[in-house]
């Protein structure tokens, strides 16, 4: 799960875990000083929070790499605060807090699989399919003309503007990053 590895042998890409913060190495150099030691300097992306921080390690520093666990999961439904989840592999339910899932709950249904990042048996991040099939609800009259779009509300939540001639009822393929519609199925 973590091995301590040498600051010299930092690379883009690890995992690194510091004050109990997971941190993604985004770049790194060896700096040789005129006056001091040699070090290295580190870009780490915090997973928690995605803010980008600076950080120096001296030579040979032990840090702690862990590496993280993708597992497929199952939306089953909202129970208080958190998401339940069905682990596909083992057939365990996880619940995921609030914070984890963010927008993209806008996006969620019952059966709707995703990837989920593990630390543990900590989920740490979600991501959707890029492309997801969804019912619109909602639908609030028409575009005012032939280039126009509107806004409907889809079965899960979330809105999206569409062409005019989607209409409540109307199964459309969303682009979940880009929360675009791409065409009605």
């Amino acid at each position: 799960m973590s091995k301590m590895v040498a600051s010299g042998q930092l690379s883009p890409g690890m995992i690194l875990s510091i004050d109990k913060n997971l941190f993604r190495v985004e770049s790194c150099v060896k700096v040789t000083a005129p006056k001091g030691p040699p070090f290295m300097k580190a870009k780490l992306r915090n997973l928690a929070n995605e803010k980008v921080v600076e950080r120096n390690f001296k030579m040979n520093q032990e840090v702690e790499e862990v590496s993280l666990d993708e597992r497929k999961l199952e939306y089953l439904y909202l129970e208080g605060k958190n998401y339940c989840f069905l682990d596909i592999g083992s057939l365990d339910q996880v619940s995921v807090a609030p914070d984890v899932v963010g927008d993209k709950a806008n996006y969620l249904k019952e059966g709707v699989e995703l990837e989920a990042i593990f630390y543990g048996d900590r989920v740490f991040s979600v991501e959707l399919p890029q492309f997801l099939e969804l019912m619109v609800a909602k639908c609030d009259g028409a575009g005012a003309g032939a280039n126009t779009t509107k806004v409907v509300v889809l079965e899960t939540g979330a809105s999206v503007e569409v062409p005019p001639f989607i209409e409540a009822g109307d199964v459309i393929k969303v682009d979940t990053r880009t929360n675009e519609y791409i065409q009605r199925v």
